[in-house]
């Protein structure tokens, strides 16, 4: 079965609804060809930042962070860490 013909991964919104999918679907099924590794967060977060943004940018990081279904300070620092590594 070539790529085309496989499903195109939903949209999971939180951590409960990625736990489920996984518990009921048939990942044969799915389409792995555009799948992106994810990195966990493991590191202390005991340094601080602060930093002024327009307000509208923020919230747009908000509204992205919550369709995504994680909190915005993990985002910011996920946007961070994908922009430098296209600097290398």
């Amino acid at each position: 079965m070539s790529s085309k013909d496989k499903k195109p991964w939903p949209s999971l919104p939180s951590d409960e609804a990625a736990e489920q999918f996984v518990a009921e679907a048939d990942l044969t099924a799915y389409d792995w060809s555009q799948i992106e590794p994810i990195h966990h967060e493991f590191d202390d977060k005991s340094a601080r930042v602060t930093m002024r943004m327009p307000e509208r940018q923020l919230a747009a990081i908000k509204l992205e962070a919550a369709r995504r279904g994680m909190k915005y300070q993990r985002f910011m620092r996920e946007l961070l860490d994908r922009g430098l590594q296209s600097l290398r």
